[in-house]
């Protein structure tokens, strides 16, 4: 009895949790199809806010730049990262606890006080802020994450896997990217997804060293907040869409490999 309590319970607890989770995000994608501009009260179906969102060259540029910064800081701080952590694996104890630690120092730190000393960085070294200036920002608190997921696969492999494919005739780049890096994909897999969602939802940092009109989603929408603009909420649910589209996608895809492994 007291077993079937605890069931219920736990259930109702969770129940609780994922409705104050997904509630919100319901919320959004509702009033993203509301026909006024009330964001309290649903007064018919209308893709007008869609409409207006594709149409407002601003939100589209913002867009545009958020896509192309996130990718571009994913795929370049990923290649940055698994190469530091691979060249960590293989030094000294002393220099490898030291430069974790230097690592964790980024990840660690208040947004807020990175964003001062890139912001006072950049106006030292005298670059221009925009886009170049936020990419640099994007990649440089990225690849802390890259390294922290790497890391942990790094250090289940045997150490003398690298040796033995050496020693059998492949090249250094061979041994890199035919046995090391396949072994380990996952944590490669889990830090660019990491980097990705870190890129593109940072706001604290992209306000202040962005310039010249240089503006990512999250910016966009803090200067919209003022005032009521629905086409926020279509902006949102196609955010939301792509996150899932792209978590199905890599969730599925290796289960469909593993399948397929099997029937072979």
């Amino acid at each position: 009895m007291e077993k079937k309590r605890h069931r219920i319970g736990s259930k109702v607890i969770l129940g609780i949790t994922a409705l104050f989770f997904y509630l919100p995000i319901i919320y959004i994608i509702v009033f993203s199809f509301n026909d006024s501009r009330s964001l309290t009260k649903f007064s018919g179906f209308s893709l007008r806010w869609y409409e207006k969102m594709f149409s407002d060259r601003t939100m589209m540029e913002a867009v545009v730049y958020t896509i192309i910064i996130a990718v571009l800081a994913t795929i370049i701080s990923t290649i940055a990262g698994t190469l530091a952590a691979i060249g960590l694996s293989r030094s000294r104890k002393a220099l490898k606890n030291v430069v974790e630690q230097v690592n964790n120092l980024p990840i660690m730190n208040p947004e807020i006080v990175t964003a001062i000393g890139l912001l006072m960085f950049f106006s030292a070294i005298g670059i221009t802020k925009g886009f170049m200036t936020l990419l640099l920002a994007h990649i440089m608190f990225c690849i802390p994450y890259v390294i922290l997921s790497v890391s942990p696969k790094l250090r289940s492999l045997d150490p003398n896997l690298a040796d033995a494919a050496l020693d059998l005739g492949a090249t250094p780049l061979q041994a890199l990217t035919k046995v090391i890096v396949p072994q380990i994909m996952p944590g490669i897999i889990s830090g660019a997804l990491i980097a990705f969602t870190m890129s593109f939802d940072d706001f604290i940092i992209s306000y202040f060293v962005t310039g010249n009109g240089v503006n990512n989603i999250s910016i966009l929408v803090y200067t919209m907040s003022k005032r009521v603009n629905p086409s926020i909420n279509a902006l949102s649910t196609l955010v939301i869409l792509l996150i899932t589209v792209a978590l199905l996608v890599v969730n599925v895809v290796p289960i469909m490999r593993e399948k397929r492994r099997k029937k072979v």
